[in-house]
């Protein structure tokens, strides 16, 4: 079997082949934690982690490297503490900021069952990393000083733009290049900048909290403190973890440029290597029953949000019905739909152990992970399954945990599905003995009355030989 993965440097499906493959490394950009993750950034959490459980499957799970950053310092987090904790210092509120955010992404991605990475470094605790690659870029001439900042010299850099393969014009509109008098070309972008310091201590004899920014000593022989650019973190953090160069980078399509751009100008320019990774790979993007998502239009979703109505799983899954290199269309529909589908498969799989994985699952995913395609294969496992095959009950169980999903037990599905629908359990369990009572007494206007209350609730009944037995409504 080979892997074929979609590399956006190359625009082609190529073969893929390790660096070392008792060491595959993968980086993939993480998120910013200033406010709630959306569900347009669940989507290369959940792309990527497939990818992972699916290396993990191909060259064993001790012989995979895979790296999410984390960007705890940013313009955006700098506004949202002062927005939040306006009497607090700035760096005392950043803090608060970053700790919340980066606690709820990590509960929300568990939630849509997500495997932890192997490393996840923040931002700022790589600062060191940052000034090494920025003194070497001074060095060799890609980057120089003006008024304090340390800029990239995009001309330095000949073949600059293959990975976006856009013009000169397109890239000066898509970077929104801040125009300062000090840049020798507008395309050139920042690796440092100076913080902004405020005179005085928190609640000082002013009684006003101190506003500086985040200050590090800044490298170049700068003697103002400052704070690094975005592009520099991820360079700097692969480098630590995975090396100079390495196999997988991941991330977002509106990354391409001029994050992942940059990053590739950055680290090639420092270590003077032909490419940063041998496979670039870009999810698609996501709009919200068929608009672009966006807080204006009233249609921004976060994870938490789909949490409180939906069980991870089942957003998981929504998302992986569409191959993870085109634009996806979210939709009630297709969360109803994902639902009902894992409702089928716990049903049929409650009492079975994972079996042997189906070759057709595993062809679709190493085919550029053709997740549609692997779903295929699980509902015809289904269907079997269905007709009383307990070998396709098994196979559908281990083939669909390979994509992280039936991962629960029935029962603790069950539960979940209640959490996210608020049923009373106690109360459903109760009103089911009042109906048993009623029907053993022949009372069987109560027992219909009851049944239909229990309806009302999104409850199902299904009377058998051995019993009253009930789910949620699909």
């Amino acid at each position: 079997m080979d892997l074929k993965l979609y590399d956006t440097l190359t625009r082609e499906k190529r073969v893929f082949r390790p660096l070392d493959p008792s060491n595959v490394r993968m980086y993939v950009c993480g998120p910013t934690v200033y406010d709630f993750a959306h569900i347009g950034n669940a989507r290369p959490v959940i792309v990527f982690d497939v990818l992972f459980r699916f290396l993990r499957h191909v060259y064993g799970a001790d012989h995979v490297t895979y790296v999410r950053n984390i960007t705890d310092v940013d313009d955006k987090i700098n506004a949202r503490a002062a927005e939040e904790f306006p009497t607090l210092p700035l760096n005392e509120a950043i803090r608060k900021v970053t700790e919340k955010t980066d606690r709820q992404f990590h509960d929300d991605v568990a939630a849509l069952g997500c495997l932890p990475p192997t490393h996840e470094p923040r931002a700022t605790e790589h600062i060191t990393e940052m000034r090494v690659l920025i003194d070497r870029l001074v060095k060799s001439g890609n980057a120089y000083v003006a008024e304090d900042n340390v800029l990239f010299s995009v001309a330095s850099m000949p073949d600059y733009g293959r990975l976006s393969r856009r013009s000169l014009d397109e890239m000066i509109a898509g970077a929104r290049v801040e125009v300062a008098p000090y840049k020798r070309d507008p395309m050139d972008f920042v690796l440092w900048k100076p913080s902004k310091q405020e005179a005085g201590s928190a609640a000082g004899a002013t009684g006003k909290a101190n506003k500086s920014e985040p200050a590090w000593p800044s490298p170049a022989g700068i003697k103002t403190p400052g704070r690094p650019g975005w592009h520099i973190e991820c360079s700097a953090m692969s480098w630590k973890f995975l090396g100079e160069t390495f196999d997988i980078h991941g991330g977002g399509i509106d990354l391409v440029f001029p994050h992942h751009e940059n990053e590739i100008a950055q680290s090639r320019c420092a270590f003077h290597t032909p490419v940063m990774a041998n496979y670039w790979m870009h999810n698609g993007f996501l709009q919200v029953e068929g608009e672009k998502m966006a807080k204006s239009a009233g249609n921004f979703v976060t994870i938490r949000e789909l949490l409180k109505d939906w069980p991870g799983e089942a957003v998981r899954l929504t998302m992986l019905q569409t191959h993870y290199r085109q634009p996806i269309n979210w939709t009630v529909a297709g969360l109803r739909e994902a639902q009902t589908t894992l409702d089928h498969w716990y049903a049929l799989t409650g009492g079975a152990a994972p079996g042997l994985l189906c070759a057709d699952t595993i062809d679709a995913l190493a085919d550029d992970l053709n997740t549609p395609r692997a779903l295929v294969a699980l509902h015809e496992l289904r269907g079997e399954a269905a007709k009383g095959a307990k070998p396709a009950a098994a196979s559908l169980k281990a083939s669909a945990g390979l994509l992280g999903l039936l991962q629960s037990t029935s029962e603790q599905w069950q539960a979940c599905r209640l959490a996210s629908t608020d049923i009373d359990e106690r109360k459903v369990v109760g009103l089911i003995e009042a109906r048993n009572a009623a029907r053993k007494s022949r009372d069987f206007k109560e027992s219909d009355r009851i049944r239909d209350e229990l309806a009302k609730m999104g409850v199902v009944l299904k009377d058998t030989k051995d019993g009253t037995t009930w789910e949620v409504a699909r």
